[in-house]
């Protein structure tokens, strides 16, 4: 009967080697999204011309995070990787807090997509097939097939991933390179990487769109149990990722200011939006590229909906597992060895959203409807906004894990980058709630500027009420938050001893 349950409560180990973990959690990067989306919008929004710039910003401030994480990485092995680590040091409570607050934030990532996922799809079913649908069809539609891939093996999610994330970068680079070799009026200018460029109000809030794009590197330890070497693949892989990203996203930004120009890239931003990319492609490599392109930005989001579903999937399956949710979310597919429940509950919080959505929606089919853009830029921004308080978290977490275990003076290099890391992800998160209504293209008086945020204050508040509860009621509960598979192979040898 152990065995059994052993099978059900715990996640199928070798299943991931180095190149199937990167190409998991690159995906949640959708780089194509990022670059004809999120850097344009930065431009835009915020008119600082040294984007590039803060993703070198970023991706220091992020290795100096993930030098703690990974080390904690080497300790902790669990589905659920953030509130995991979070338990350990801060403790319990405060575990369940980071639980609810991860499931909440990667749920909204996810669900955000679908806004931008079915608009762009109905776009390319009116431009080629002469052929008006509503988005929120194709929503619903990949809202399935996702779920319907959640409940398949990891593995069969990590060959779509990887397919899709490496045409998709190859494509970017092309433009990259294109760019470079055919500059806009002003030459092969590197003004974008003049910290001049950074001065300004909107600096803080431009940080904040800039560090949505990293998501996902993050997430290598949710699939530690699913690997046969976690200690040494999750810290490969974190520093692999993040600097992978940090490289590609500060040279495809400057090469969006080399290509449209220094002076101009603002103005153009604000003009076309996320059609900037696809202008700049059509002119220097084509409009068959740039129908390509078009398809590839569709796969890119689509895999970036795989790789959070199954996040989000291996977080209900941890907090199943330890009693924060109900006991099924804590069981495996016997078949495929996947967390199906998790899955499931993730699906079907997509399907009741969009669906929400699109019966809000009163616009004509391919009209670009403000349901579609709340979807993607209200969810988007919770999501982000809770990510950035979870590694400030857990940054904080690390100094006092090692500090408990009297490692201090051996870790102290460790603990003192997670603690700047830290101080700086609160100050990003502060910019976020300062400015969530520049965030969302709420006005200033908008009741969005509080509420949309207040998710992530009221889940945190709710996880620790949570997480009190059940430290009075069921002390044995509390005490194996963040213990994951660890307190289930605790309990077998008790079961074979007794």
């Amino acid at each position: 009967m152990s065995t059994f349950k052993g099978q059900e409560r715990a996640l199928r180990a070798d299943r991931l080697g180095t190149g199937g973990l990167l190409l998991s959690v690159l995906a949640a990067t959708a780089p194509l999204m990022v670059v004809a989306g999120v850097m344009p919008t930065t431009f835009a929004v915020m008119g600082i011309v040294g984007q590039p710039l803060l993703f070198v910003v970023l991706g220091v401030v992020l290795v100096l995070f993930g030098v703690g994480y990974a080390e904690m990485s080497r300790h902790v092995h669990n589905a659920g990787a953030f509130y995991a680590y979070i338990s350990r040091g801060l403790g319990g409570t405060a575990g369940a807090s980071a639980a609810l607050v991860a499931l909440v934030a990667y749920n909204a990532l996810q669900v955000g997509i679908y806004g931008i996922f079915g608009f762009e799809v109905s776009g390319l079913f009116a431009t080629y097939a002469d052929l008006e649908i509503a988005w929120w069809i194709p929503a619903l539609v990949a809202a399935l097939v996702v779920g319907a891939l959640g409940w398949l093996k990891i593995d069969v999610n990590a060959r779509v991933l990887g397919v899709l994330l490496v045409v998709e970068v190859a494509l970017v680079v092309i433009f990259d390179i294109a760019a470079v070799a055919d500059p806009g009026k002003e030459g092969l200018s590197l003004h974008a990487f003049n910290p001049d460029t950074l001065t300004g109000a909107g600096v803080g809030t431009a940080l904040c769109f800039c560090i949505a794009a990293f998501l996902g590197f993050e997430q290598a330890p949710v699939y530690a149990e699913e690997t046969s070497r976690p200690h040494i693949l999750v810290p490969r892989v974190m520093f692999l990722a993040v600097g992978g990203v940090a490289v590609f996203f500060a040279l495809s930004s400057w090469a969006l200011t080399v290509a449209a120009g220094p002076s101009a890239i603002v103005g153009e931003s604000q003009k076309q939006s996320a059609g900037l990319l696809f202008s700049l492609t059509e002119s220097r490599l084509g409009g068959t590229f740039t129908d390509v392109l078009h398809v590839l930005f569709v796969t890119g989001m689509f895999a970036a909906l795989l790789s959070f579903h199954n996040v989000v999937a291996r977080y209900a399956f941890a907090m199943g597992r330890e009693g924060l949710l109900p006991a099924a979310f804590g069981r495996t597919n016997g078949a495929s060895g996947a967390p199906g429940t998790g899955s499931l509950l993730q699906t079907a919080v997509s399907v009741v959203i969009v669906i929400a959505f699109a019966v809000a929606d009163d616009k004509p089919a391919g009209d670009p409807t403000e349901p579609v853009l709340h979807l993607f830029t209200w969810f988007g921004n919770i999501g982000a906004l809770g990510v950035i308080v979870l590694m400030a978290a857990a940054s904080f977490s690390v100094v006092v894990f090692f500090a408990r275990r009297g490692a201090a003076g051996a870790q102290a290099g460790r603990l003192l980058t997670s603690a700047v890391a830290g101080v700086a992800l609160l100050v990003i998160a502060g910019y976020t709630v300062k400015d969530f209504d520049v965030l969302v293209g709420a006005g200033p008086g908008s009741a969005l500027s509080w509420v949309l945020p207040g998710t992530i204050g009221l889940a945190l508040v709710l996880g620790l009420v949570q997480g009190a509860v059940l430290r009075g009621r069921r002390p044995e509960a509390h005490a194996r938050i963040g213990l994951g598979n660890e307190a289930f192979q605790l309990e077998k040898a008790a079961e074979k001893t007794s």
